[in-house]
């Protein structure tokens, strides 16, 4: 059963240091300024909010340009298959042909770099977990 609290303890703050102090609590999990208050005056534990900006960045980067390779493949494999269709002139079988190897090694790289963007993503999503699991942080955001 929770005892209900009935002592009070006033603190006074300047504009900066209260500034500082609720900069300190929105870094925290705390739902208030007493629950804050409260685990620091009593030398408790206090969850800290763990962002990995960089990581942020990284797989905002990532992701733009998965998405561009993903359009440049589809691009590329359309007009492929359009000269395919091409291919009864005989002008346009001989290029065909020749570039035929061009789009296979096109096409693997775009995978190659898919897959290895994949893995890396994977491996940061590890570390999220793997550092909240250590940490007990519930917000980290990768």
């Amino acid at each position: 059963e929770i005892e209900v609290r009935k002592k009070m303890i006033v603190v006074r703050m300047n504009n900066i240091e209260f500034e500082r102090f609720e900069k300190l609590i929105k870094r925290t999990l705390a739902r208030s300024i007493s629950e804050y208050a409260r685990d620091i005056l009593l030398a408790k534990p206090v969850t800290v909010k763990f962002r990995n900006i960089s990581a942020d960045a990284f797989l905002h980067e990532l992701l733009g340009i998965k998405k561009e390779l993903n359009g440049i493949g589809n691009n590329f494999n359309q007009a492929v298959h359009t000269l395919h269709l091409l291919e009864r002139i005989p002008e346009f079988r001989d290029w065909i042909r020749s570039n035929n190897s061009l789009q296979k090694t096109v096409a693997g790289k775009i995978e190659e770099i898919r897959v290895r963007m994949n893995n890396i993503y994977d491996h940061l999503l590890e570390e999220k977990a793997l550092a909240k699991k250590l940490n007990n942080v519930d917000d980290l955001v990768v």
